[in-house]
């Protein structure tokens, strides 16, 4: 059923009797031409540009829990391109690109929001770090505006400018950047996947891949054996421990990042704003909440929630740029699980396991990668071959010294 006015319509004139699931729930075939472990964002884009893109329809999407259950779900909804490493600009861009006609695409309403992101510098250095990214990102056709003190009171007047422990000075702005509603992106790919004959299979968790002569052939799950001929690991926190079962180690950790969000408002923030001098984000969501996060918790777990000194920290930082803010009450908060590369950037790669794939290492970055992670792992799936646009996103980079490293802060997983 193909969703547009014309059906809402339809359906109103007969008491919306006729709506279809917006997937279906199949049992699981004894083998599939590619198995997907994780129904997350990236692995249900992954099955969809498979479908679309490449013409294998023969996927099924194991999913431990239910489609959307992970970090998709989990986070604070922003998408971007603004980066700065050559080997990251083309990939996020071409995200960005796919995000602007994806509820097109899936016909689905993800909310794509393109309010722009601001990210404020509050010092001579970070203003020349924030010129040398701006012009990274204009070589590579992306936009990238770059605002003095003015341009930033004029955007967002009721931040802290002139009192502040951290004076703004300025901001970096992309205006292609904003929001997407997070739940959507999994259910519309679902659904779109769904439509292409693509298998999904919730509550089946992984818990074996088996192995014969140097070959994954299958995975073992609370639903039987389940043979495959290209077996994908996309298990975004959890990919150390499934990755394990084929007897990989990979160069990665796991953490928590907190998300928060507070009670509505009338609009306050039109735009997605982050803080310079130290590590907090927020906007503002369609039903007033304010939706914010911060750093990771330090060490390793796989707790999907924080502890106290992070929410501490985050709230800090709330209030030094934003004192209005600190008069709201906080509804909920949550936490994913982060999987840290030692690089900070992700690895989109075939294994030394024949018909083994991976998709992982996405630090605290995932969700914006979700449309171009899917469209590029499909294609290292279908082609053996990587996408050019995530060429470098290789597994053995670590051994070869060839490191994406964003931030510039080295091997130490819960820095980046």
């Amino acid at each position: 059923m193909r969703y547009s006015i014309f059906s809402i319509l339809g359906q109103a004139l007969r008491g919306n009797t006729g709506w279809k699931p917006v997937w279906r729930e199949p049992e699981p075939k004894p083998e599939y031409e590619v198995v997907i472990v994780g129904g997350g964002g990236h692995g249900l884009s992954s099955a969809y540009y498979l479908a679309k893109n490449h013409g294998i329809t023969d996927v099924a999407v194991v999913e431990r829990g239910y489609v959307g259950s992970g970090n998709i779900g989990r986070n604070t909804t922003i998408i971007r391109s603004n980066y700065g490493e050559p080997s990251n600009i083309p990939f996020y861009e071409h995200s960005l690109k796919l995000w602007e006609g994806l509820e097109q695409d899936i016909n689905y309403n993800a909310m794509v929001s393109q309010r722009g992101v601001l990210n404020l510098y509050h010092s001579d250095g970070q203003r020349d770090a924030a010129v040398r990214r701006g012009n990274a990102m204009r070589m590579h056709g992306v936009d990238a505006e770059l605002l003095d003190a003015a341009a930033v009171r004029k955007l967002v007047p009721n931040l802290n400018f002139d009192n502040a422990r951290f004076p703004i000075h300025g901001g970096l702005f992309q205006p292609r950047g904003g929001t997407v509603r997070h739940d959507a992106v999994a259910w519309g790919y679902a659904r779109a996947a769904d439509a292409r004959g693509v298998d999904i299979l919730q509550h089946c968790e992984v818990t074996g891949i088996r192995v014969e002569k140097g070959r994954a052939v299958g995975v073992e799950t609370a639903r039987g054996f389940i043979r495959a001929k290209k077996i994908a690991l996309a298990c975004a926190g959890r990919s150390s421990q499934v990755a394990a079962m084929a007897g990989l180690r990979l160069p990665i950790e796991s953490h928590v990042l907190q998300a928060f969000v507070s009670e509505g408002v009338k609009p306050l923030i039109d735009t997605v704003i982050t803080f310079g001098a130290g590590h907090f984000y927020i906007s503002q969501s369609d039903k007033g909440g304010l939706v914010f996060g911060g750093n990771i918790d330090g060490y390793n777990s796989y707790a999907q929630r924080g502890n106290l000194p992070v929410i501490e920290e985050v709230m800090e930082e709330a209030v030094a740029m934003f004192p209005a803010i600190g008069r709201l009450r906080v509804l909920r908060h949550w936490g994913g699980v982060m999987d840290m590369s030692m690089d900070g950037s992700p690895i989109i790669d075939k294994t030394p396991i024949e018909g083994l794939y991976l998709n992982c290492g996405w630090c605290i970055g995932g969700f914006k990668a979700t449309p171009a992670s899917g469209w590029c792992f499909a294609h290292l799936i279908a082609l053996d071959a990587p996408h050019p646009v995530a060429a470098a996103m290789r597994l053995d980079r670590f051994a070869a010294g060839r490191l994406i490293n964003e931030s510039g802060t080295g091997a130490q997983p819960n820095l980046h």
